[in-house]
């Protein structure tokens, strides 16, 4: 088991046993399992949000294991889901994509069927294996796992998706993906943008898929097995495709023996460009395999070994086979690039990939606000300054939310650990904390 399951999942049951404070939030509902919030669970909350937004609606998802399936509809944009952090907020649930004539085959010996999104005895999203399925466009999270535990209990096919985020302008922050196989997929759709900094994304097979303009920056990617594929794009018409920028490739003991990949090319004419990676383990001399398709690029720029040495990329596959979809032909082709030159690799920024120019910056909804200063308690009565930019504040004793307020103080009746405070963007992110000394 990895460090976020090790960490993750002995108290992920534990619920603060602290009601909410009334008032004015920061914050339009509140997701807490044990009955302190607005909702039980995600889905009644996304549920009760209006359609046609313009602006975030924000959710705050308390410390929890929240065991369902999320679908937000096209219909519901600006759905913003913020958790307490990856190592304590959970969505997660069982289930994959099975179909009924693999009782045969591969997965003969497994119970894929009783958690199969096929199957009509099965309460899931329909035609997707997805625990979280965003439809809708302007979507951002932070601090949540999302966790499809037939891949994360089983660690074997079939597709058993945490996270589908179908539209343009998704943003991740510090959120954790981990299923098995086909852990994360992206677009459908060439015209659209995904960004994710700060993440951890688990799995073995193809385990980031799917289409668009997608940049991931200073996460890590973490093999479950031997062989393990990184990505496997679909890419038609995108400038970009994936660029994995300024992350860790790790993994457990059994992908540690040499033979992970770093992709495959399974549709259209994929693009994916890893720069300035550190590789913890090794991965095979070739980097890429074959799939469905011959890619545009499959390159590298400044790959690094654990001790910071650079990788010798000389073996690095640059020429690729398939057999057609429709038809058994086989077609073969070079990458038009398989190696970035510093200039190249330069151009891969943050503005050209994600383009906020055009209205759209998750980084600077994801820049966290300073600390409060000026933290006092009396007799029981909590004040601080207000921060440049918050729109509120979370109060937590130790690491339970007492209270989400708009104003610059708060009464408590009592301190079990310690308060701290978190001032709060307009995106819903918290910033930095003000400890009660």
């Amino acid at each position: 088991m990895n460090k976020i399951n090790k960490i993750l999942f002995p108290f992920l049951g534990l619920m603060p046993l602290i009601a909410s404070a009334s008032g004015e939030s920061p914050y339009h509902a509140i997701v807490a399992a044990d009955g302190s919030g607005d909702y039980r669970t995600v889905s009644e909350a996304v549920a009760a949000a209006p359609e046609g937004l313009t602006s975030p609606w924000r959710i705050l998802v308390k410390s929890g294991n929240y065991d369902e399936f999320v679908v937000i509809p096209e219909s519901k944009p600006y759905i913003h889901l913020i958790g307490q952090g990856k190592n304590s907020t959970a969505i997660r649930h069982k289930l994959n994509q099975g179909q009924q004539n693999m009782e045969g085959g591969r997965f003969a010996n497994s119970a894929f069927w009783e958690y199969s999104c096929n199957n009509p005895d099965v309460k899931s999203p329909g035609n997707t294996s997805a625990v979280v399925f965003v439809r809708a466009p302007d979507f951002y999270s932070e601090g949540i796992s999302y966790i499809n535990d037939w891949g994360r209990e089983t660690w074997s096919g079939p597709q058993a998706l945490a996270f589908y985020g179908n539209a343009d302008r998704h943003a991740l922050k510090d959120c954790a993906l981990i299923s098995f196989q086909d852990t994360w997929r992206t677009p459908d759709r060439a015209d659209t943008r995904t960004y994710a900094r700060d993440c951890y994304v688990e799995g073995a097979v193809d385990y980031m898929y799917g289409g668009g303009d997608v940049m991931v920056e200073n996460s890590t990617f973490y093999n479950v097995r031997s062989g393990s594929v990184i990505v496997a794009p679909n890419h038609n018409e995108e400038k970009w495709g994936y660029v994995i920028k300024d992350c860790v490739i790790d993994g457990n003991e059994e992908a540690r023996d040499g033979k992970q990949k770093l992709g495959r090319p399974w549709q259209g004419t994929p693009r994916t460009a890893y720069v300035n990676t550190t590789m913890l383990i090794p991965i095979a001399p070739q980097g890429w395999d074959d799939m469905g398709a011959i890619p545009a690029v499959f390159a590298e720029y400044n790959s690094r070994d654990r001790q910071g040495n650079p990788l010798d990329l000389s073996q690095r596959k640059t020429h690729f086979t398939t057999k057609s979809r429709k038809n058994s032909n086989v077609l073969e082709g070079d990458a038009e690039k398989t190696r970035l030159t510093k200039d190249e690799a330069d151009r891969y920024t943050y503005e050209s990939v994600i383009r906020p120019e055009e209205g759209w910056d998750p980084r600077a909804m994801m820049e966290p606000l300073p600390a409060v200063k000026g933290l006092t308690c009396t007799d029981g009565y909590l004040e601080w300054e207000p921060v440049e930019g918050a729109i509120g504040y979370v109060v937590f004793d130790g690491d339970d939310i007492i209270a989400t307020v708009t104003g610059t103080s708060h009464r408590i009746e009592k301190v079990n650990r310690a308060i701290r405070i978190r001032p709060v963007n307009a995106a819903g992110s918290m910033g930095r904390t003000a400890l009660l000394r």
